[in-house]
């Protein structure tokens, strides 16, 4: 029976999803570090994460059985995509199921600070009546610059209009400008013009540290500033004088260049403390709806990966969109070097082993090819061991119709 190993909380449906598909589902609610997850992955073929666990290169290098992760979160900066592929383990993440959580969590937090709501609440808690227009604005007609016109980027884009914000952004990409929003020529130019500046920027390793003092000091004096992406594209030392400085007035992070692993442990920023400052557990995409879609999208991901060798939409396998294969047929999968002459040196193992070729697909993308041939009956298992012996081979699985039914 495959085994699959779900970590840091994920949404029940996914360990349904895999239950259904025949898999054995352990659970965990928290994170692992490298030794504890090399030991936990030992006869396990699926891993499933969140943020927190890293799926390094030292982690794969020991995990032989593994087959496939699914990253149950947007990003996949905490797993080594590259170390992945050539140990012929497949990526899967969901790129869009909780962008609108995080697009609520941003507007809701631009409105609390732009009227300065944290620190009525604060003085209501403290038992002082401080009621008073000073320093509250309305959202409507200010400019909102986002940084990264992604999928959550474009998203805020168009509900921000509709709340009457007017809307600049900046992408090293070119992009569709959506709505009246107006592409800016650079980031600075962005930071001189917007009133709110939210960043939503991907997680590779060029954006670390992408925005510091000196970002800070071009933007507008009585700015507001917004992290929902990655805890470490800013300089939060930078951020907390700034605002004790008064020139930005107001900031909503809710991530950090180091978080705890696990619920309830101790927490730590320099940005504690301060006045109009909004801090959350990184929890931009952390409602029941958004956890839902997640856990039913990635799981789904991984069952049809291992029922038919799809590979539709994994972050560092070439992409083929397959059915499951027919019956009374073997499907082999070939994840290969993308080298000269290795896809002809596999078939004609097949051939010389007098098998029938029903259908074959294949996909190359950078240094790897991905072949799936489709065969009437059965492939010797000598013909197999040939294929999977060849030096340009990195993992070779073979399916059939009604093997997780």
């Amino acid at each position: 029976m495959v085994k699959a190993l779900l970590l840091e909380n994920i949404h029940p449906l996914g360990t349904e999803v895999l239950h259904a598909a025949g898999l054995e589902v352990s659970t965990r609610s928290g994170a692992l570090d490298e030794d504890e997850l090399i030991d936990s992955l030992q006869g396990v073929q699926v891993l499933g994460i969140r943020s927190k666990t890293h799926l390094t290169k030292r982690v794969l290098d020991n995990a032989p059985d593994l087959i496939a992760t699914g990253a149950f979160c947007i990003g996949t900066n905490q797993i080594d995509l590259d170390a992945a592929a050539q140990t012929g383990v497949a990526v899967f993440n969901a790129p869009f199921s909780n962008t609108r959580s995080v697009v609520e969590l941003a507007l809701s937090e631009i409105i609390a600070l732009t009227r300065r709501l944290t620190e009525k609440d604060r003085a209501m808690h403290a038992g002082t009546w401080e009621k008073s227009a000073s320093g509250a604005h309305e959202v409507r007609g200010r400019t909102l610059g986002i940084v990264g016109y992604g999928n959550i980027g474009t998203q805020l884009s168009v509900v921000a209009e509709a709340l009457g914000l007017q809307v600049i952004f900046y992408d090293t990409a070119e992009k569709l400008a959506l709505g009246n929003a107006r592409r800016m020529p650079s980031l600075h130019a962005l930071l001189k013009e917007a009133d709110v500046v939210t960043l939503h920027v991907d997680g590779r390793p060029g954006n670390a540290g992408m925005f510091g003092a000196d970002e800070f000091d071009a933007m507008k004096p009585g700015a507001i500033f917004l992290n929902l992406s990655r805890g470490f594209l800013v300089d939060y030392a930078a951020l907390r004088q700034q605002i004790l400085d008064g020139r930005i007035t107001g900031a909503a992070v809710d991530v950090f260049p180091q978080e705890p692993k696990k619920r309830g442990e101790t927490f730590d920023s320099e940005l504690r403390g301060l006045p109009n400052v909004i801090l959350t557990p990184h929890v931009g995409g952390s409602t029941e709806e958004a956890q839902e879609d997640i856990g039913r999208f990635v799981a789904a991901k991984l069952r049809d990966y291992l029922n038919s060798g799809t590979t539709a939409l994994s972050m560092n396998i070439p992409e083929l969109i397959l059915d499951r294969p027919e019956q009374n047929r073997q499907r082999v999968t070939y994840l290969h070097h993308n080298v000269p002459g290795v896809l002809a040196a596999a078939t004609q193992a097949l051939s010389e082993a007098g098998v029938n070729i029903e259908s074959q697909a294949l996909a190359t993308s950078g240094m790897l090819g991905y072949a799936v041939t489709d065969i009437s009956g059965d492939v010797p298992a000598d013909t197999l061991s040939t294929i999977d012996a060849m030096d340009a081979t990195v993992r070779l699985r073979t399916l059939r119709p009604d093997s997780d039914d």
